[in-house]
């Protein structure tokens, strides 16, 4: 699975986050931390339970 980063230097930092999975955002020092970094929040939030809501239902769709 590949998502969409974006990246760039900030100061002494270096700053991303994920285009397709809003919320997964780091700072680290270097581009390659950084990127680490941003590997790890990905997988944390696919990793993260939902519970659906009363009269929700979790469904999963698949791209071609």
């Amino acid at each position: 699975m590949k998502f969409r980063a974006v990246v760039k230097r900030s100061g002494e930092w270096w700053i991303g986050w994920l285009v397709d999975l809003p919320g997964v955002n780091a700072q680290e020092k270097t581009k390659e931390e950084l990127l680490k970094s941003l590997k790890i929040g990905a997988e944390d939030m696919l990793l993260t339970p939902v519970e659906p809501k009363e009269q929700e239902e979790l469904v999963t769709i698949e791209l071609d």
